[in-house]
């Protein structure tokens, strides 16, 4: 069976269901060239376990006639209505990359067949990074990235979703650009104004504020985590916080509760293929709400 840092994986999301900690991510040997094979996830040997692994269960392959061949990236698995619903980042054959949603009557590990009709992003964007949201009034999102190689300072979106998840609900509003955050610098060698935003993450702290974690490059070149605080609900507006959460070239960061109560955030590093693995950093909420890191790092 496979341990923790044995998993070449990016994107890693991590879903506790029955006591049992599943491990999804981006699985594919290489994501950025090869074509597409699909998602695998991981799941605890026992209620309660976190780095003896079972697995790979294969959670979602293509079938004859599947829209996208490249980038199948960062899945994360959300139950709505009763029934677990996957988010993730496609390549279109002809198009532009946007996430999709899939759905799975089976159970979290699917598996996972096709739900929307390709992405739920604007078809005339560039995008990555789809995560799920439900606001005070039950009604679901998508909060999304608008990527930098299209727009040069990238930015974070929300978009209402339609009650089944097949579709939009309305326009695409701007959370904030990657540049509002002082944590963030542009990209080494790229035009100056070439600003990453990459991963978001809601959720809400002790206090019921809502916060948003999202990654983007350091000016070393780092791969990093910062977060940001909305005064408001998913629509904001937002500011960022002066410093990332987490800037050890690992990013693309999600919050789960392990088996003690311990808050970890789940991370890929290094940055790069293909020797980035998924690692559990104990956070914790500081006086003013924000998170820090604790200094326990499970591997």
């Amino acid at each position: 069976m496979p341990r923790l840092d044995e998993i070449q994986l990016r994107d890693p999301f991590v879903v506790v269901e029955d006591g049992y900690y599943h491990l999804f991510g981006s699985t594919d040997p290489d994501i950025w060239k090869a074509d597409g094979i699909g998602f695998d996830a991981y799941r605890g040997v026992a209620p309660g376990v976190l780095t003896e692994l079972e697995g790979p269960f294969e959670v979602f392959r293509p079938g004859v006639g599947f829209w996208s061949r490249k980038n199948f990236w960062a899945p994360e698995v959300h139950e709505w209505q009763g029934v677990h619903h996957l988010f993730a980042t496609f390549k279109p054959i002809d198009g532009r990359r946007g996430t999709a949603i899939l759905r799975s009557t089976g159970g979290i590990l699917g598996p996972y067949e096709p739900w929307s009709d390709g992405p739920v992003t604007p078809a005339e964007w560039e995008c990555l990074d789809g995560t799920f949201h439900v606001d005070d009034d039950g009604r679901p999102w998508m909060v999304f990235c608008h990527e930098w190689q299209q727009v040069g300072d990238g930015t974070v979106e929300a978009m209402r979703l339609t009650d089944d998840l097949r579709a939009p609900a309305s326009e695409p509003v701007t959370l904030f650009s990657a540049s509002q955050a002082l944590w963030s610098a542009p990209l080494t060698g790229r035009a100056p104004d070439s600003y990453v935003t990459d991963g978001p993450f809601l959720y809400r702290n002790a206090a019921g504020v809502l916060k948003c974690l999202w990654s983007s490059f350091g000016p070393e070149g780092d791969y990093r985590i910062g977060e940001a605080t909305s005064s408001g609900g998913v629509l904001g507006p937002w500011t960022q916080a002066a410093e990332p959460v987490f800037a050890a070239d690992g990013g693309h960061g999600m919050l789960f509760d392990g088996p003690d109560g311990t808050r970890y955030l789940a991370v890929h590093t290094p940055n790069a293929t293909p020797l980035e693995r998924a690692v559990f950093v104990a956070v914790a909420e500081d006086a003013t709400g924000s998170l820090r890191a604790t200094g326990t790092i499970v591997r």
